[in-house]
């Protein structure tokens, strides 16, 4: 016998009870249950007294729910027989047991009523087909058909049914997978990873914004590496990331080779998640902790996706990538656009950080004069902490004294930063002479002059010519002002 631990499912079982009905916890919280994880999103399926009852059941129990226990207002979805509420900080989904058919063409599944184990037979994998009984008569009874809790045990990933069956139906799953094991360190049975390969070009039928959510979740799991290789091992990322899949392999000129750069990628991915966790354990409470930032991965994913359209071999220097970069910034929104990811911020902030990766390191492999350090300051703004974190991610190499020798570098470049920005306060400085004062002191409207006397302006303070204060700005205003052929106004 299971005790679940919460009252609600009391609750649910007397209300079940009340109204001659089998109800069960199934899926995800009976699975995070056994593997002792918080889980706030909890399912519950309803069979009726005829071998499935009606398809509307589990909406019927979840009013009577709601009412006995003071949840919020019960969400209808008549179309698909459900019902949901939220209870304190819980999410609760209430539907009848069902089982499902599905056309080659669409995901949508062809819904009838069914029993129990139609409903953990249509589940996407056996350690999300188990269920719990709700009812008082078998509180707690454990219903696995498919062997979920042995592969628990064993940490493994496979569905109930035929995988050729279920990822065709339902190609997400595919996704689903991937997603699972790099969450929870499962391992996917060979015969469903073989599978998932065969059914790849499925993919193609699910929208990019369902796709993206999977990718976002192996992106946030401890460990996105294991994830983002099992997509490329299977053939996922070609059909959906095909910049990153271009990423691998090694090419030999003269016996001189570059490193794989999709390996190196994977490596910088997982060294930016072991960062942002040791900034975490920094903190004084664990309710301060800051959350893991997902962008800043996509930034770590991106970082190197320009290197293949560049990348050139000169006989003196071996392989280069010059302006790699750059190449990678620009290619930032088209993949954004493709995958349906925020146009905005979040990707203005991934370009910046995609662009300016390589300032850092060299300037830590050169002279680390202040100008330098002024202008990486400027223009990584208030990002300039995350773009030094994933630079330092970035350092992978497997000469040890080279990583101790860029890493010692890299330590000067980050007390350069802090000296000067308490010192010239440059980040998201903006010039102390604007545009209206020179206007307004040379008695001009809006022409090439003004422009040419900012940026010479903004130079001179980036480069350590004059301090970053007004008198020294206007005076230099009021100088190049003349050299133009400008007067004050009287």
């Amino acid at each position: 016998m299971i005790d679940l631990g919460l009252d609600i499912y009391r609750s649910i079982g007397l209300e079940a009870d009340r109204m001659g009905i089998d109800a069960y916890a199934v899926g995800g919280v009976v699975r995070d249950y056994f593997l002792h994880r918080p889980c706030t999103d909890i399912d519950v399926v309803c069979i009726g007294p005829e071998n499935g009852g009606e398809v509307h059941i589990g909406i019927e129990l979840a009013k009577a729910v709601s009412a006995a226990v003071g949840g919020s207002k019960v969400s209808v979805f008549k179309t698909f027989g459900t019902a949901s509420f939220r209870y304190h900080d819980m999410e609760l989904e209430f539907v009848g047991a069902r089982r499902e058919s599905y056309s080659h063409d669409s995901r949508k599944p062809v819904v009838e009523n069914g029993t129990l184990e139609d409903d953990q037979r249509r589940r996407d994998f056996t350690v999300n087909a188990l269920a719990v009984s709700l009812n008082s008569n078998r509180y707690g009874e454990l219903i696995d058909p498919f062997g979920g809790i042995r592969d628990l045990n064993d940490g493994i990933l496979r569905t109930p049914l035929d995988p050729d069956i279920t990822f065709s139906d339902d190609p997400l799953r595919m996704m689903r997978a991937v997603r699972f094991a790099a969450q929870l360190g499962f391992r996917i049975a060979d015969d469903t990873l073989q599978a998932i390969t065969r059914n790849a070009d499925r993919i193609k039928i699910v929208s990019a914004e369902r796709i993206t959510v999977e990718l976002n979740k192996i992106m946030l799991s401890p460990q996105p590496s294991a994830g983002l290789k099992l997509m490329q091992k299977c053939g996922l990322m070609q059909l959906i990331l095909p910049e990153i899949s271009a990423l691998q392999g090694v090419e030999t000129v003269d016996g001189r080779g570059h490193k794989d750069i999709f390996y190196h990628t994977m490596q910088v991915i997982d060294n930016v998640v072991m960062a942002e966790a040791g900034g975490r354990k920094s903190e004084e409470t664990e309710d301060e902790a800051r959350p893991s930032n997902l962008w800043l991965r996509w930034a770590a994913l991106l970082h190197d996706v320009g290197k293949p359209g560049v990348k050139r071999y000169e006989t003196r220097q071996g392989w280069t990538f010059h302006g790699h970069e750059a190449r990678g910034a620009r290619m930032v929104k088209r993949i954004f656009q493709r995958l349906r990811l925020p146009m905005g911020a979040e990707m203005r902030y991934v370009e910046k950080l995609v662009l300016l990766h390589m300032r850092p390191i060299v300037l830590s492999e050169d002279e680390v004069t202040d100008s330098a350090v002024r202008r990486l300051l400027f223009e990584a703004g208030d990002d300039i902490d995350d773009l030094m974190l994933l630079c330092n991610a970035d350092i992978t190499s497997k000469n040890p004294d080279k990583v101790r020798r860029h890493k010692a570098n890299f330590e000067l470049v980050k007390r350069k930063l802090v000296e000067l920005e308490e010192r010239d306060r440059i980040r998201n400085f903006q010039p102390p002479v604007s545009g209206e004062d020179i206007m307004r002191t040379f008695a001009i409207g809006p022409c090439r002059e003004i422009g040419t006397i900012k940026d010479a302006i903004k130079d001179a303070i980036l480069d350590g010519q004059i301090p970053n204060d007004r008198d020294a700005a206007w005076q230099m205003m009021l100088r190049l002002g003349a050299e133009l052929g400008l007067t004050p106004a009287q």
